[in-house]
């Protein structure tokens, strides 16, 4: 992946040294894994993990990593508006958000121990870069694709709120069951899967991507599959409780994005194997 030199994105709201609560030990790690599960919903749940009071320190605004993120958004950006033209719509850009330790959102408190999350109220991507050791370190994933893959789903969210479709699953949950709607749940995660491969698609020329950025997304998606989380964490498989798929689906279907660029070809919500 050749990504310097490249256009970096203007819209990116840096609140890095700002201040902010950071989560102690191990039950950031454990809001990690199930905020990967459950995803943007949990947020709450930061409020209730004892927290210690100290004041971030100041991150260097242009230091390599920050210029990597600005370049593969500002690429999310090129790819979408040109999708949504082809659609005879227009493309709305959301802003990336950088934080440490935790910062609040349109959509509840954001911590670095959920995770990445794309809050629709607010139209932001939310990020702790700190998350990208979590992905080398605890989750097997490293390489630059593999983290350019997760700004790339959350952006999938994002397509999905201005499409409808969040808004769609949103008004279902309120008559499905738990086991019915989390079924959806993993149909919208596939689905931002498929949109994160199709950016991949349409920008492998600019980025230069090989056969090993490929692997490097594939493994990250394989990581972060539900069943592969819900042995780690808890020993056991209970497919009934998946909210984003498992790591096969994930791999397939970031790969179908990747390998059709068609936005036709991503509608999981009809697909017979789901």
């Amino acid at each position: 992946m050749q990504w310097k030199g490249r256009r970096e994105s203007d819209n990116v709201d840096d609140r890095r040294g700002k201040g902010g609560l950071v989560l102690g030990g191990g039950a950031g790690i454990v809001l990690v894994i199930l905020g990967l599960l459950f995803g943007q919903d949990l947020t709450g749940l930061v409020n209730q993990v004892s927290t210690d009071n100290q004041q971030v320190q100041q991150a260097p605004v242009n230091d390599e990593q920050t210029k990597f993120v600005k370049v593969v958004f500002a690429s999310t950006e090129d790819v979408w508006e040109k999708e949504f033209e082809e659609m005879g719509k227009t493309y709305k850009r959301p802003i990336l958000t950088l934080f440490t330790g935790a910062t609040t959102s349109a959509c509840g408190n954001a911590s670095s121990a959920i995770g990445p999350f794309y809050c629709p109220a607010d139209e932001r991507v939310y990020i702790d870069l700190s998350f990208y050791d979590d992905l080398k370190n605890k989750f097997g994933a490293p390489g630059d694709f593999a983290q350019a893959y997760v700004i790339a789903h959350e952006v999938g969210h994002h397509v999905q709120n201005l499409l409808g479709t969040s808004a769609m699953v949103d008004r279902a949950r309120r008559t499905l069951s738990e086991v019915e709607y989390n079924k959806l749940s993993v149909k919208l995660e596939l689905q931002a899967d498929f949109y994160a491969g199709l950016w991949a698609y349409h920008a492998k020329n600019d980025l230069k991507l090989d056969r090993n950025d490929l692997e490097e997304a594939l493994t990250a998606a394989n990581a972060i599959g539900d069943d592969r989380l819900q042995k780690q964490s808890q020993g056991e498989i209970v497919p009934d409780a998946f909210t984003h798929g498992t790591s096969a689906q994930r791999m397939y279907w970031f790969k179908k994005g990747f390998d059709t660029g068609d936005i036709r070809q991503g509608d999981t919500f009809n697909a017979k194997n789901l």
